[in-house]
């Protein structure tokens, strides 16, 4: 497992942590994660924990790089946009030449199995989380309440990290620690030991995170959703209870939620993904000069047209799996006619243009997800009457009428498509929900062929890089590459 090249400049754990943090102080003008004045000594790995600005920076440095790449990369950041390249939710316009892109596209990942892609993204995140684990626990100069939230910040991330590992690529290289030698002869663990060490660091970092949101300096606080607290921790940990199957525990979890109405409410479908409303759990804070979200600037069409720089448009199954007046098809998509053919996009963030007063926050959990895990946990369990009141919430703030089933196979197919038409485009929810639920080869066998592909079972799987594979000869490669 080579999770940190060693001969690369960058990896020495010391210069490495010298340039997150010189990326982050860089970019404080146009972000409020960190709002105190820059240190003027020299920062390394030895010293980064020993105050709070700059053991805050290391993670700060995270939300930040989430937050700046673009969507049609190989970062975290990319990955709702690229599985929905490889699902039924996107369509790639004709002209493009990325040989990338048409790859997820047409679900041929054979020839790009030379390529980084979220693999390396995604173990640079881990390599930082283990990292600043370590040192925070080892540090005894941080203000006690600081540290303890970024111990809970730190093990949020490397579950979250570790959350995408396992259902993008199974079973996946385990490390809890910085030590190369460990690291770089990992072989692959079991998808159940993954699980185990997600849901492990997830009830570690409840106890750990403040219940309310803080500013930068970790000790106020503030009406910024942007660091993740105690109850980004359960949202994530319902979601992993009902993706192992665990519906007592994912109704448990999903319900903590629901209940905090202090800080937590369904409200119109407009506010959904303005920064801070009260729909949000966990959000990321534009941080490129003059910018909202990159996703708005990647799907939505100008009148110029699809191009390099919006390179995709909404499949027609997403698009016919909306009932009659569902308002979300109407606020939550837009169009744009181009030689009197009409294309359409997803339009939840509504600003794309620079220079636009900032408003729109990328939202990465949110508290209507938290309604549809219960309904699902709670249809698991028989409880019909409570999971169609779940449901209920969402549609009827889609403006649809409520539903009363008492099937269980019926009432599941209805949450699943509920997810489908209320969680498009975002962080690729939809991509998995076909593999959790077993109907990607059903799907997939159907799409795609229409786009040019041929379906095999293999491809629910993304790659692992080859030369993590030719570095470690404890990695093997997934079945079909």
């Amino acid at each position: 497992m080579i999770i940190i090249r060693k001969r690369e400049k960058i990896i020495n754990p010391a210069s490495f942590i010298t340039l997150q943090l010189a990326f982050i102080l860089l970019t404080t003008g146009c972000s409020k994660l960190v709002e105190v004045n820059t240190p003027t000594t020299s920062i390394d790995a030895k010293n980064v924990y020993s105050n709070n600005l700059t053991a805050s920076a290391v993670l700060t440095g995270i939300y930040t790089g989430l937050s700046a790449s673009g969507i049609t990369g190989n970062d975290f950041s990319a990955i709702g946009f690229i599985t929905g390249l490889s699902g039924d939710e996107l369509v790639l316009y004709n002209g493009s030449r990325d040989v990338r892109l048409k790859s997820y596209y047409q679900n041929n990942l054979k020839n790009i199995t030379s390529r980084i892609e979220f693999w390396t993204a995604i173990y640079k995140v881990i390599y930082i989380t283990n990292l600043s684990i370590e040192g925070l626990t080892n540090s005894s100069s941080l203000t006690p309440g600081v540290k303890k939230q970024l111990l809970g910040e730190a093990k949020f991330l490397r579950a979250f990290s570790y959350f995408y590992l396992v259902n993008l690529y199974g079973d996946v290289a385990l490390s809890t620690t910085t030590d190369f030698t460990t690291n770089n002869i990992l072989g692959r663990s079991p998808k159940e030991k993954i699980w185990s060490q997600i849901i492990a660091d997830l009830n570690e970092s409840i106890e750990l995170l403040s219940p309310r949101y803080l500013d930068g300096s970790l000790l106020k606080e503030t009406s910024e959703r942007i660091r993740p607290i105690k109850w980004a921790a359960i949202a994530l940990l319902a979601r992993s209870y009902l993706y192992t199957q665990d519906w007592r525990n994912a109704e448990i979890q999903a319900s903590a939620i629901i209940e905090n109405t202090a800080l937590y409410k369904i409200d119109s479908l407009n506010k959904t993904f303005l920064m801070n409303n009260m729909e949000a759990i966990w959000q990321l804070q534009p941080v490129n000069i003059g910018s909202n979200t990159e996703d708005a600037k990647t799907y939505i069409i100008p009148p110029t047209g699809l191009s390099v720089f919006t390179p995709v448009y909404l499949s027609p199954e997403l698009l016919n799996s909306f009932e009659k007046n569902d308002r979300r098809k109407l606020l939550w998509i837009d169009s744009v006619s181009i030689s009197n053919i009409s294309y359409y996009y997803a339009s939840k963030y509504k600003i794309g243009t620079i220079d636009q007063p900032l408003m729109e926050y990328n939202t990465v959990l949110r508290l209507g997800e938290q309604f549809l895990i219960r309904a699902e946990a709670r249809a698991q369990q028989n409880n019909f009457e409570g999971s169609c009141s779940d449901l209920n919430v969402i549609r009827t703030r889609a403006g649809l009428s409520g539903i009363n089933l008492n099937v269980k196979a019926l009432l599941l197919t209805a949450i699943y498509h509920e997810r489908q038409v209320e969680l498009f485009t975002e962080w690729g929810h939809r991509w998995l929900d076909l593999k959790r639920t077993q109907t990607v080869n059903e799907v997939m066998s159907h799409v795609t062929p229409q786009k040019g592909g041929i379906w095999s079972v293999n491809w629910q799987l993304f790659p692992i890089p080859s030369y993590d594979i030719i570095s470690n000869g404890n990695l093997t490669q997934n079945v079909g590459y």
